[in-house]
């Protein structure tokens, strides 16, 4: 069992339930990754501020600095000898991700040209190759805009993942890997998924930052 999911299920023994997913989880966006694929995140509400949140932890130093590599560095001052080694010095090394909760002109041109529930299902047929992947998060797992985006997933070939209360609902179905945590209320589910995504960023931060 990695590292993390050992502290993380102890420190949460009740998501024991969940580990074999969360390491499911874990594999298919590490091949994605390995692949050159990307990832996808939405949900609502509370569950629209954890997508942004995955992404901040993704698209730049977590737990780990992710300096660019020396020939990244070399490549930035031959180019801008002048601030060069600025640039090289401030980036850091990034895993592709997008929140689909975050395009406010096209979600409310999309909402008022067409339909509400189809907002992140038109995102993930615009951005969405085989090979990447769409993370879905709802409580319920019925959100029916969440839902639809995870049909247009699997039709596109992307891999679906989905972080959901107990039930699961229509997650169920739709989802290659849908970690359910043994709750139904959504302040307790919230809870949850917090340190079981955080979980996920320092796995896969250790195993593309990390010698």
């Amino acid at each position: 069992m990695h590292n993390e999911l050992v502290k993380l299920i102890r420190k949460y023994p009740e998501l024991e339930s969940c580990a074999a997913s969360i390491m499911q989880a874990f594999e298919a966006i590490r091949q994605s990754y390995r692949s050159g694929g990307k990832l996808l995140v939405c949900g609502n509400g509370g569950s629209a501020a954890d997508s942004e949140h995955i992404v901040g932890e993704l698209m730049k130093g977590f737990m780990y600095k992710r300096p660019v590599s020396a020939n990244q560095r070399e490549k930035f001052l031959k180019m801008f000898p002048d601030n060069g080694g600025y640039l090289a010095d401030q980036l850091q090394g990034a895993l592709p991700a997008i929140s689909l909760v975050s395009q406010t002109s096209l979600a409310t041109a999309f909402i008022n040209d067409q339909s509400a529930d189809m907002v992140y299902a038109q995102q993930v047929f615009g951005y969405g190759k085989p090979g990447d992947v769409l993370v879905g998060l709802s409580t319920s797992g019925n959100s029916k805009n969440v839902v639809h985006a995870l049909q247009v997933a699997r039709v596109l070939g992307l891999t679906t993942i989905g972080l959901s209360g107990q039930g699961g609902g229509k997650m169920n179905e739709l989802c290659d890997v849908l970690i359910r945590v043994p709750y139904e209320s959504t302040p307790d589910i919230q809870e949850r998924h917090l340190p079981i995504y955080h979980a996920l960023c320092m796995m896969l931060e250790q195993e593309f930052f990390t010698q």
